[in-house]
């Protein structure tokens, strides 16, 4: 594995270490939902480093995934949650309306998707590069 590709994965795993502290924790589920997005970004950045692959400086994973197509590929029901966590990457960091889906702060079982969301990618990606 590349050295850069490496660095993606280890900052990648950084972001799981917090989602799995505040996993639990019910008034934290914004930051749950902007580290996933966080780990998600990093794995495939890691994908683009490996191969070789050129990309602007974005951040949708929307627009990573196409770009890594011919690497990784999502399950039928995961592109939903690629669009939401698209949604939420810049409202989660900023206060007032904070990582808010159409309903409101995203609930302990957003949180848990993408938790579980996060955690498969940053598998397949590591055990693939």
């Amino acid at each position: 594995m590349k050295l850069a590709g490496k660095e993606w994965l280890m900052a990648a795993s950084d972001d799981l270490a917090v989602i799995d502290c505040l996993v639990g924790n019910s008034e934290l589920t914004h930051m749950i939902a902007f580290h996933a997005q966080q780990c998600i970004e990093k794995c495939l950045k890691a994908i683009i480093e490996e191969h070789g692959l050129d990309f602007a400086k974005i951040h949708s994973l929307r627009r990573l995934f196409k770009i890594c197509a011919d690497y990784i590929s999502l399950n039928e029901n995961d592109g939903d949650l690629v669009d939401i966590l698209d949604e939420l990457y810049i409202d989660s960091r900023y206060p007032g309306e904070i990582g808010l889906l159409p309903n409101g702060k995203p609930t302990q079982t957003d949180a848990q998707q993408f938790h579980r969301f996060a955690k498969e990618i940053h598998h397949k990606i590591s055990t693939q590069i």
